[in-house]
């Protein structure tokens, strides 16, 4: 067998299902063409396996690379005085309906250039790089009309294109009412489902279309506009679902076999159970929970209880998650959320993968698979989400190729 990449002296966490880290002690893994073409204990390697460039792990944990499946890396402006007022005592929804939240963004944003938005961007991606990630997904949602959409959409596509990660786009069109639209909300997703989707679409900047289901943000009869539209288009669709308050946006993510839905700390069990049936990701966003100093918790015994895949995300915006550490979040989805450290790593790569519907192709160590790789100086794959403000990351590959 002929490879073009051999890792050696390595323990692998394959995170190839339910049972735990997926561990093989004292292994080694080869990449063939961008993919994992051998893995297995060192002593089982078979003898005709050579390898253009070989890696020695010097005893460290291999694991998929990690995959943020929930941003809103591209923006401009600062939100910095709007957490201090939240700190002053003003609540998210006073400061969104006054004019603050995401149409706080939206001017700042429409004032840039792709370039400029690019450049903003740029330092949030190498960011969450540097700990190991190799797959983004970056909504819009801060245009707000279909040029600054367009533009926003361009960016990431850009910034998957100049640099060694995988990027995925989501439309958010549907983020919150831009302010020439004050009071007119339905000709607003009219806009959003006649011009600004099929127009994004048609220039191949859209991967999945998501909304913000929320008493600040969109009804559900709205939202469902929304995805009609994605479906009419064969676009997969999620949802920023019942952050706020239960609307019962799960539920609606479920009928639409969403991918997933996002936030869900108000989420029914009822809703939960159809997300189960639906086979749509819930992705926990630890961060904003964090940042809000949010008191209702996910139902994460109704998750459990339904077998419902869990997923982690950085939510990094510049409002209510302005954080750019994946490897952060897996701390706090444990000690918030009360994930154990093999769930947490679970959702930053096997489930965060369904989450983007990338899991048939990368998020798990597996023969065929891309080879999309972290390896880590850590005793125990475990020390990923147990400790915090550290980066262990030694190396990592996306489809076989070097990126730290």
């Amino acid at each position: 067998m002929k490879a073009d990449l051999l890792i050696r002296h390595v323990h692998l966490a394959t995170l190839a299902d339910e049972s735990g880290y997926g561990e093989v002690p004292d292994a080694a893994l080869a990449v063939a063409s961008g993919r994992i073409a051998w893995m297995g204990p060192e002593r089982e390697r078979p003898p005709g396996l050579q390898a253009d460039r070989e890696v020695d792990g010097h005893g460290g944990w291999l694991t998929p690379g990690l995959i943020d499946c929930h941003t809103h890396l591209v923006w401009a402006g600062s939100r910095a005085a709007e957490i201090e007022r939240r700190w002053q005592g003003a609540s998210y929804e006073e400061i969104a309906r006054a004019g603050g939240g995401i149409v706080s963004t939206v001017s700042a944003t429409r004032a840039a250039s792709l370039d400029e938005l690019v450049d903003a961007a740029t330092p949030r991606l190498r960011a969450l790089m540097r700990e190991g990630v190799t797959t983004v997904e970056i909504k819009s949602g801060y245009g707000l009309d279909t040029e600054t959409e367009l533009r926003l959409l361009r960016a990431a596509r850009r910034l998957g294109e100049t640099h060694a990660v995988r990027v995925t786009t989501t439309f958010l069109g549907a983020h919150a009412l831009p302010p020439e639209y004050r009071g007119r909300p339905e000709a607003y997703i009219e806009q959003v489902c006649s011009e600004m989707l099929p127009t994004a679409h048609q220039e191949g900047l859209v991967d999945a279309v998501d909304a913000y289901c929320e008493g600040i943000g969109f009804t559900p009869a709205q939202t469902r506009r929304v995805f009609d539209s994605a479906r009419a288009l064969g676009l997969p669709v999620k949802l920023h679902a019942d952050q706020l308050s239960d609307l019962g946006g799960a539920a609606l993510a479920a009928e639409f076999q969403a991918l997933s839905a996002d936030h869900i700390e108000y989420s029914s069990r009822e809703s939960i159970a159809a997300m189960a049936r639906a086979g749509t990701v819930a992705v926990l966003l630890p961060g904003a929970y964090y940042c809000l100093r949010e008191q209702q918790l996910p139902d994460m015994q109704a998750l459990r209880d339904h077998r419902v895949p869990i997923a982690l995300s950085t939510d990094c915006n510049p409002g209510t998650s302005p954080c750019t550490s994946l490897l952060l979040m897996l701390h706090m989805g444990c000690t918030l959320f009360g994930l154990t450290p093999s769930e947490a790593l679970a959702g930053v790569t096997r489930h965060a993968a369904r989450a983007l519907g990338l899991h048939h192709h990368t998020g798990r160590l597996a023969t065929g698979l891309q080879a999309d790789l972290a390896l880590w100086a850590i005793d125990h794959p475990r020390d990923l989400a147990c400790r915090f403000g550290f980066n262990p990351l030694a190396a990592s590959w996306l489809a076989g190729r070097s990126v730290i």
